[in-house]
Protein backbone atom coordinates (compact mmCIF):
# COMPACT_ATOMS: atom_id res chain seq x y z
CA UNK A 1 0.00 0.00 0.00
CA UNK A 2 1.34 3.43 -0.92
CA UNK A 3 1.12 6.55 1.20
CA UNK A 4 -1.24 8.08 -1.34
CA UNK A 5 -3.60 5.10 -1.12
CA UNK A 6 -3.55 5.17 2.66
CA UNK A 7 -4.22 8.91 2.83
CA UNK A 8 -7.06 8.56 0.34
CA UNK A 9 -8.68 5.96 2.60
CA UNK A 10 -8.21 8.21 5.62
CA UNK A 11 -9.62 11.27 3.86
CA UNK A 12 -12.67 9.28 2.79
CA UNK A 13 -13.54 8.85 6.47
CA UNK A 14 -13.44 12.57 7.28
CA UNK A 15 -16.65 14.10 8.60
CA UNK A 16 -17.76 17.56 7.39
CA UNK A 17 -16.99 20.30 9.90
CA UNK A 18 -15.06 17.98 12.20
CA UNK A 19 -11.57 19.10 11.15
CA UNK A 20 -11.98 22.59 12.53
CA UNK A 21 -13.29 21.30 15.85
CA UNK A 22 -10.47 18.78 16.18
CA UNK A 23 -7.80 21.32 15.26
CA UNK A 24 -9.06 23.68 17.95
CA UNK A 25 -9.43 20.97 20.60
CA UNK A 26 -6.01 19.47 19.96
CA UNK A 27 -4.38 22.88 19.34
CA UNK A 28 -3.02 21.73 15.99
CA UNK A 29 -1.28 23.85 13.37
CA UNK A 30 -0.65 20.79 11.17
CA UNK A 31 -3.31 19.56 8.74
CA UNK A 32 -6.30 17.89 10.41
CA UNK A 33 -8.65 15.85 8.22
CA UNK A 34 -11.56 15.43 10.61
CA UNK A 35 -11.52 11.64 10.96
CA UNK A 36 -13.07 10.20 14.17
CA UNK A 37 -10.66 8.07 16.18
CA UNK A 38 -12.82 4.89 16.00
CA UNK A 39 -12.76 5.13 12.20
CA UNK A 40 -8.97 5.49 12.19
CA UNK A 41 -8.75 2.50 14.52
CA UNK A 42 -10.90 0.31 12.27
CA UNK A 43 -8.92 1.32 9.19
CA UNK A 44 -5.52 0.60 10.71
CA UNK A 45 -6.78 -2.73 12.06
CA UNK A 46 -7.66 -3.71 8.49
CA UNK A 47 -4.22 -2.57 7.30
CA UNK A 48 -2.46 -4.64 9.94
CA UNK A 49 -4.25 -7.74 8.70
CA UNK A 50 -3.03 -7.29 5.13
CA UNK A 51 0.53 -5.97 5.61
CA UNK A 52 3.58 -7.78 6.96
CA UNK A 53 5.84 -6.18 9.57
CA UNK A 54 8.20 -4.59 7.07
CA UNK A 55 5.31 -3.17 5.05
CA UNK A 56 3.60 -1.82 8.17
CA UNK A 57 6.79 -0.13 9.32
CA UNK A 58 7.31 1.41 5.90
CA UNK A 59 3.76 2.73 5.72
CA UNK A 60 3.92 3.97 9.31
CA UNK A 61 7.10 5.89 8.53
CA UNK A 62 5.51 7.52 5.50
CA UNK A 63 2.31 8.38 7.36
CA UNK A 64 4.29 9.96 10.20
CA UNK A 65 6.43 11.98 7.81
CA UNK A 66 3.29 13.34 6.09
CA UNK A 67 2.75 15.33 9.31
CA UNK A 68 -1.03 15.08 9.01
CA UNK A 69 -2.69 14.74 12.42
CA UNK A 70 -4.71 11.58 11.75
CA UNK A 71 -1.88 10.12 9.67
CA UNK A 72 0.48 10.29 12.64
CA UNK A 73 -2.12 8.64 14.84
CA UNK A 74 -2.66 5.98 12.18
CA UNK A 75 1.10 5.42 12.00
CA UNK A 76 1.18 4.71 15.72
CA UNK A 77 -1.85 2.42 15.56
CA UNK A 78 -0.23 0.44 12.75
CA UNK A 79 2.60 -0.47 15.10
CA UNK A 80 0.56 -1.06 18.26
CA UNK A 81 0.69 -4.82 18.54
CA UNK A 82 1.88 -7.09 21.32
CA UNK A 83 3.62 -9.66 19.14
CA UNK A 84 5.80 -8.43 16.33
CA UNK A 85 8.40 -10.86 15.05
CA UNK A 86 11.85 -9.31 14.63
CA UNK A 87 10.72 -5.98 16.05
CA UNK A 88 14.10 -4.19 16.11
CA UNK A 89 13.22 -2.04 13.08
CA UNK A 90 9.88 -1.10 14.62
CA UNK A 91 11.51 -0.21 17.94
CA UNK A 92 14.12 1.89 16.13
CA UNK A 93 11.42 3.72 14.17
CA UNK A 94 9.36 4.47 17.26
CA UNK A 95 12.39 5.99 18.97
CA UNK A 96 12.82 8.47 16.12
CA UNK A 97 9.31 9.79 16.70
CA UNK A 98 9.71 10.66 20.38
CA UNK A 99 11.70 13.90 19.91
CA UNK A 100 8.94 15.08 17.54
CA UNK A 101 6.10 14.70 20.04
CA UNK A 102 4.27 18.00 20.41
CA UNK A 103 0.69 17.14 21.36
CA UNK A 104 -0.84 14.71 23.79
CA UNK A 105 -3.07 12.75 21.37
CA UNK A 106 -0.28 11.87 18.95
CA UNK A 107 2.14 11.19 21.80
CA UNK A 108 -0.31 8.95 23.66
CA UNK A 109 -1.00 6.77 20.62
CA UNK A 110 2.71 6.45 19.90
CA UNK A 111 3.38 5.65 23.55
CA UNK A 112 0.89 2.79 23.33
CA UNK A 113 2.99 1.31 20.53
CA UNK A 114 6.18 1.93 22.50
CA UNK A 115 4.68 0.24 25.57
CA UNK A 116 4.18 -2.99 23.60
CA UNK A 117 7.82 -2.99 22.55
CA UNK A 118 8.95 -2.35 26.12
CA UNK A 119 6.90 -5.27 27.35
CA UNK A 120 8.40 -7.42 24.61
CA UNK A 121 11.91 -6.48 25.76
CA UNK A 122 12.06 -4.72 29.17
CA UNK A 123 15.80 -4.13 28.76
CA UNK A 124 14.70 -1.24 26.54
CA UNK A 125 13.85 0.64 29.72
CA UNK A 126 17.52 1.66 29.70
CA UNK A 127 16.71 3.78 26.64
CA UNK A 128 13.57 5.18 28.27
CA UNK A 129 15.49 6.18 31.38
CA UNK A 130 17.50 8.56 29.19
CA UNK A 131 14.20 10.07 28.03
CA UNK A 132 13.38 10.85 31.65
CA UNK A 133 16.32 13.27 31.70
CA UNK A 134 15.54 14.95 28.37
CA UNK A 135 15.20 18.72 28.01
CA UNK A 136 12.17 18.03 25.77
CA UNK A 137 9.04 17.96 27.95
CA UNK A 138 7.14 15.55 25.70
CA UNK A 139 10.05 13.10 25.78
CA UNK A 140 10.14 13.21 29.58
CA UNK A 141 6.39 12.69 29.66
CA UNK A 142 6.71 9.71 27.30
CA UNK A 143 8.91 7.95 29.84
CA UNK A 144 5.90 7.68 32.14
CA UNK A 145 3.11 7.23 29.59
CA UNK A 146 4.95 4.44 27.75
CA UNK A 147 5.66 2.57 30.98
CA UNK A 148 2.07 2.49 32.26
CA UNK A 149 1.94 -1.34 31.88
CA UNK A 150 4.16 -1.56 34.98
CA UNK A 151 1.62 0.47 36.94
CA UNK A 152 -1.12 -2.00 35.99
CA UNK A 153 0.58 -5.31 36.75
CA UNK A 154 -0.64 -7.68 39.46
CA UNK A 155 1.44 -10.36 41.21
CA UNK A 156 4.70 -8.95 39.93
CA UNK A 157 7.78 -11.07 39.52
CA UNK A 158 10.83 -9.60 41.28
CA UNK A 159 12.24 -8.20 38.02
CA UNK A 160 9.03 -6.34 37.26
CA UNK A 161 8.81 -5.10 40.84
CA UNK A 162 12.28 -3.63 40.38
CA UNK A 163 11.18 -2.04 37.11
CA UNK A 164 8.14 -0.51 38.78
CA UNK A 165 10.34 1.01 41.47
CA UNK A 166 12.73 2.29 38.85
CA UNK A 167 9.91 4.08 37.04
CA UNK A 168 8.54 5.47 40.30
CA UNK A 169 12.01 6.91 40.82
CA UNK A 170 11.63 8.84 37.57
CA UNK A 171 8.20 10.03 38.69
CA UNK A 172 9.63 11.23 41.99
CA UNK A 173 12.33 13.17 40.14
CA UNK A 174 9.59 14.85 38.08
CA UNK A 175 7.66 16.15 41.10
CA UNK A 176 9.41 19.56 41.24
CA UNK A 177 8.58 20.11 37.54
CA UNK A 178 5.63 22.52 37.45
CA UNK A 179 4.62 21.71 33.86
CA UNK A 180 0.95 20.71 33.72
CA UNK A 181 1.52 17.75 31.39
CA UNK A 182 4.30 16.38 33.59
CA UNK A 183 2.21 16.71 36.73
CA UNK A 184 -0.71 15.08 34.92
CA UNK A 185 1.50 12.17 33.87
CA UNK A 186 2.62 11.61 37.47
CA UNK A 187 -0.98 11.62 38.65
CA UNK A 188 -2.02 9.29 35.83
CA UNK A 189 0.72 6.76 36.63
CA UNK A 190 -0.11 6.77 40.34
CA UNK A 191 -3.86 6.58 39.69
CA UNK A 192 -3.38 3.41 37.63
CA UNK A 193 -0.95 2.02 40.21
CA UNK A 194 -3.45 2.61 43.01
CA UNK A 195 -5.80 0.01 41.49
CA UNK A 196 -3.11 -2.64 41.85
CA UNK A 197 -0.92 -1.48 44.75
CA UNK A 198 -2.71 1.09 46.88
CA UNK A 199 -0.10 0.91 49.63
CA UNK A 200 2.73 1.87 47.28
CA UNK A 201 0.68 4.73 45.88
CA UNK A 202 0.02 6.03 49.39
CA UNK A 203 3.72 5.74 50.21
CA UNK A 204 4.60 7.84 47.15
CA UNK A 205 2.02 10.46 48.09
CA UNK A 206 3.23 10.51 51.70
CA UNK A 207 6.74 11.18 50.47
CA UNK A 208 6.04 13.54 47.57
CA UNK A 209 2.37 14.51 47.54
CA UNK A 210 2.89 17.83 49.30
CA UNK A 211 5.16 18.95 46.45
CA UNK A 212 2.79 17.84 43.68
CA UNK A 213 0.25 20.21 42.19
CA UNK A 214 -3.17 19.80 43.76
CA UNK A 215 -4.87 18.44 40.65
CA UNK A 216 -2.13 15.82 40.19
CA UNK A 217 -2.36 14.75 43.82
CA UNK A 218 -6.14 14.48 43.49
CA UNK A 219 -5.76 12.43 40.29
CA UNK A 220 -3.31 10.07 41.98
CA UNK A 221 -5.63 9.50 44.93
CA UNK A 222 -8.83 9.15 42.88
CA UNK A 223 -9.31 5.45 43.61
CA UNK A 224 -7.75 5.31 47.07
CA UNK A 225 -10.14 4.60 49.91
CA UNK A 226 -9.74 7.22 52.60
CA UNK A 227 -10.31 6.40 56.19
Amino acid sequence: MTLQEALAQLKALAEPGRAEQMAAYHKQTRTVLGVPNPATNDLTKAWRQTLNTEERAGLARALWESDIFEARIAAAKLLTQARIKDDQAVWALLQTWVPEFDSWAIADHACSAIAKRLQADPERLDTVEAWSRSDHMWTRRAALVATLPWAKMNNLKPADQDRRERILGWAAAYVPDRNWFIQKAIGWWLRDLSKHDAARTRAFLDAHGAEMKGFARKEAAKYLKHA
